[in-house]
């Protein structure tokens, strides 16, 4: 019985590491959907989902690499200026949302159209980002991961993101409510500040 976690731990890191690989998969072509159908529709909700997922997944890459090198003072030091570098990210994200969701309130560009791939991506969304967390909770749990398991909550967060857009842009599909997709794109950066601050504030890109 003492020896069984040992002998299950290199099989559940390799799940840990699949689990990593499918959450940056995903927010890649999040990414990539978000920003082309965004800007077709010329949605500032769905362009803030798609920058905030190539935050992401640069985070998640930073991740990586530092788990696939030892410990040391240079690492930590990279580590430390990745980190700082992504929050900035984050700030200038919220700052570009809040102005742009501002001057479309105002009446300035394009009113967003409805946008059926955006729908149809927030909305798996919904479903995959859930599902991610709640496997890298389990695996967390089973292998002691503080790291798996800060990173669990991450992916959770990115599921509110998806809720917020999806809000927006059903208002403005059902509804004919254009202002909803601006709005939700404050909403979006509401979530980039408190990222970016909880990244500042601890150094750490799993918060």
């Amino acid at each position: 019985m003492i020896g069984q976690p040992d002998v299950a731990a290199p099989r559940l890191r390799r799940i840990a590491w699949w689990l990593t690989a499918a959450t940056i998969g995903w927010n890649a072509l999040e990414a990539i959907v978000a920003l082309v159908s965004g800007v077709v529709a010329s949605s500032i909700a769905l362009v803030g989902f798609g920058l905030e997922s190539v935050i992401e997944v640069s985070s998640a890459l930073v991740i990586v690499w530092l788990l696939a090198h030892p410990a040391g003072e240079m690492t930590e030091r990279i580590e430390r200026r990745a980190v700082r570098l992504i929050a900035l990210s984050f700030f200038a994200l919220a700052a570009y949302l809040v102005a742009d969701s501002a001057a479309r309130l105002l009446g300035v560009g394009l009113e967003p159209e409805q946008s059926l791939p955006g729908l149809v991506l927030v909305t798996l969304s919904l479903v995959v980002m859930p599902l991610l967390a709640w496997a890298k909770r389990r695996v967390a749990a089973a292998l002691g991961s503080v790291s798996l398991r800060a990173d669990s909550a991450q992916t959770q967060l990115c599921t509110y993101v998806s809720a917020v857009v999806l809000v927006g842009l059903g208002a403005n599909a059902l509804a004919g409510w254009w202002w909803m997709d601006p709005l939700a794109g404050v909403g979006v950066a509401a979530i980039a500040v408190r990222e970016g601050w909880e990244a500042w504030r601890s150094g750490d890109l799993c918060c």
